[in-house]
């Protein structure tokens, strides 16, 4: 499995500096879901193996997670595993059924369905496997690339929870929020006990950046997001900084990805996180007089902007790295990657992102 204390040296710190706010000769690129169904070789490799099973699996982890990075330039992977992992580690069942996307059959209906969690729960025990993959595929990278890990924030995994999948409206959800909200504060206050710990456990296997993944953000208005969302999300920030430090750990800089949240942007802004990652919906230009100058921003094409034709991708990079600037700026897309996309324009995306920012710099430098 490798020493976790004993990696190799990092051979292209690009997205750390980036991330740190540091000069960058070029703009860095990775994409949320990098590994994943649109990739033919992933495909091939689910016939063979469940989803969770990839995820528990540290060696299957570690394969899944390479496979963008043998095709494409980038400059991070993303460890291979899910959000769903931490409700799985409280006890509840989740299941990815084909054509439907993860499913709890037993979600929380009401405030008494709490007691049913295995809280406090032994997060080193349940969730050591991530940990494991982290250390694996960190050793197995050689220095690449920076690895990145990741969670999903308190509010976003409170929806499965209770919505006991997907939702168009989350009505169940936002229902604790107006009708229990103490109990919503418990369960949120449960949660971040648990990513905190998760995180910082990630730092200790080897993770290099820690992505905070609020993708359903979008669902909140502004007096919500603030009440039920925002102080946890500061919370995690705080306390993963002040474990890492006790623990003698590494630290590593943090993204904030709170999809639809262009009415709280300034908010998010003060919570904490070096890198804040903007959804399509947001331009960058205002984002960027809205953030505090020592933020750096993340995004944020449109996923299904990778459906166009080359040129038009090129143009489309082009604009987006006009508005974002090359520097305090890691170029991805505004939500993960779509299913139905086609690898060569990934490898158009990315590509351009590198020739774009190198030829800007060199312009301006």
């Amino acid at each position: 499995m490798g020493d976790a204390n004993n990696f190799p040296s990092l051979k292209n710190d690009l997205i750390i500096r980036a991330a740190w706010g540091q000069p960058t000769e070029k703009v860095p690129v990775w994409i949320m879901r990098q590994a994943g169904r649109y990739l033919p070789e992933f495909q091939e490799f689910r016939k063979k193996h469940s989803f969770f099973e990839i995820c528990r699996t540290p060696e299957l982890a570690c394969e899944v997670t390479l496979q963008p990075l043998r095709r494409f330039d980038l400059d991070a992977a993303i460890i291979f595993s899910d959000i769903l992992v931490i409700p799985q580690a409280l006890g509840m069942e989740v299941e990815m059924r084909p054509g439907v996307g993860p499913v709890l059959p037993d979600p929380l209906k009401e405030p008494n369905d709490l007691s049913k969690l295995t809280y406090p729960c032994d997060v080193q025990k349940q969730l050591g496997y991530v940990f494991e993959a982290i250390t694996l595929t960190r050793h197995t990278l050689d220095g690449k690339v920076p690895l990145i890990g990741f969670a999903g924030a308190p509010w976003t995994l409170m929806c499965y929870m209770v919505e006991g999948g997907g939702s168009k409206t989350m009505s169940l959800s936002k229902g604790w929020l107006y009708g229990w909200p103490e109990e919503s504060h418990k369960l949120l206050k449960i949660l971040t006990d648990v990513i905190v710990e998760y995180l910082v456990g990630q730092i200790r296997g080897g993770a290099q950046l820690l992505q905070v993944f609020e993708s359903n953000a979008e669902y909140l208005g502004p007096k919500l997001f603030n009440t039920f969302s925002l102080p946890y999300l500061k919370e995690i920030k705080e306390r993963v900084n002040q474990l890492a430090a006790e623990q003698n750990l590494p630290k590593v800089p943090m993204i904030l990805f709170a999809k639809g949240s262009c009415n709280v942007i300034g908010a998010i802004s003060n919570a904490g996180y070096e890198v804040i990652s903007l959804d399509w919906t947001i331009n960058p230009k205002v984002a960027r007089e809205t953030v505090s100058s020592n933020t750096s921003l993340q995004g944020n094409l449109d996923p299904c902007a990778l459906k166009a034709s080359a040129p038009e991708i090129e143009d489309m990079v082009k604009e987006m790295i006009q508005n974002f600037g090359t520097q305090k700026y890691i170029a991805n897309l505004g939500h993960g990657i779509y299913p139905d996309i086609n690898p060569d324009n990934v490898k158009v995306f990315v590509d351009s992102v590198h020739a774009v920012s190198d030829k800007h710099n060199k312009k301006n430098f």
